[in-house]
This record gives structure tokens, C-alpha cells and sequence, in this order.
């Protein structure tokens, strides 16, 4: 299936990519990280990639994760996972990155998190 991403702000400075369909190694990749580098330059201090809808994710897709996290936390900002269920949870589980990465059950949740920009 097609990745599908979209973008919306849930209030200033809180933007999510909301993702459809799968995340795999190569173009899939480098889309996700193109448009975290987007949101770093327009300033979002926090990224939520909600992966609600996404069916599956490879080891490659994990990597490109870690990456979109080390670039929003270098920027200044935060990064974190929403609606991670089923096998997008137990991947993000069995590499240990839900001990680096805050995981929420909605994007609104995570939402909650993000303290007003400065």
C-alpha cells in the first residue's frame, strides 16, 4: 500500500503527520524524513507522527525514526508516536525505542503533552 502522509497543526507549534499505509525501506524513508526536516525548518517545536493507520513498518522505518527524533531533539524540539497498536507496537517495543520515544494512544493525547512554545 501507498504511503499516505498528512499534515495538520493541532495548535501553534504542534504539528502531526498523520500516516497511511505502510513504511518501508527507500522512498517510503526518505518521504517521512523529508517532511520532518520541513517541520524542523518551519520551526515546529513538536512533531507527532501517528501511525493510527499504518499497517506495517519495516527495520528500515524504525531507522528512519530514531533519525526524525535526533533531528527534532538536536532542533530544540520533541518528537513523539501516537496510535502505535498491533505489530507497529510490538516492533517499536522489540527495539526498545518506546524507552527513548513517548508513546501516546492518540495524536491528541500527545498533544496534550507539548507545553506552549516560548
Amino acid at each position: 500500500m501507498i504511503l499516505l502522509i498528512n499534515k495538520s497543526t493541532l495548535k501553534q507549534g504542534v504539528v502531526v503527520l498523520q500516516m497511511k499505509g505502510s513504511i518501508h525501506s527507500g522512498p517510503d524513508c526518505r518521504r517521512v524524513e523529508h517532511e520532518v526536516e520541513q517541520l524542523i525548518g518551519a520551526k515546529s517545536h513538536f512533531v507527532i507522527l501517528d501511525l493510527t493507520d499504518v499497517t506495517h513498518i519495516d527495520s528500515a522505518a524504525i531507522g528512519s525514526i530514531v533519525r526524525c527524533f535526533t533531528q527534532v531533539k538536536n532542533s530544540g524540539g520533541r518528537l513523539y508516536l501516537a496510535g502505535c497498536a498491533g505489530m507497529i507496537e510490538a516492533s517499536i517495543k522489540l527495539t526498545k525505542l518506546d524507552k527513548v520515544l513517548e508513546m501516546f494512544p492518540t495524536a491528541a493525547a500527545a498533544a496534550e503533552k507539548c507545553a506552549p512554545a516560548s
